[in-house]
């Protein structure tokens, strides 16, 4: 596992929580999600689209920072039918 792709992993971990833990302050600043206020609920859809979103972010930094990327990947591919021998 190489430093940087540490970082790299960390640094969008980072990313992920701030789109969790400033969702309030994202919406202020740039509006509603009109896609999520209609099929996540009208009153807290926006807010749960970042969270969700940002969880993801903080999933896939975490898999970079710790090189599990390549595993997860073969695990999806398994579920798919994929790497059949």
């Amino acid at each position: 596992m190489s430093v940087g792709k540490f970082i790299l992993g960390i640094i969008i971990a980072a990313v992920g929580f701030l789109l969790v833990w400033k969702s309030e302050w994202l919406i202020n600043n740039f509006g509603r999600i009109n896609f999520a206020e209609q099929h996540l609920g009208s009153m807290g859809g926006s807010r749960l689209m970042y969270k969700l979103l940002g969880s993801i972010i903080i999933f896939i930094g975490l898999m970079i920072a710790f090189d599990l990327s390549d595993n997860v990947l073969a695990w999806f591919a398994g579920l798919f039918g994929g790497n059949k021998k």
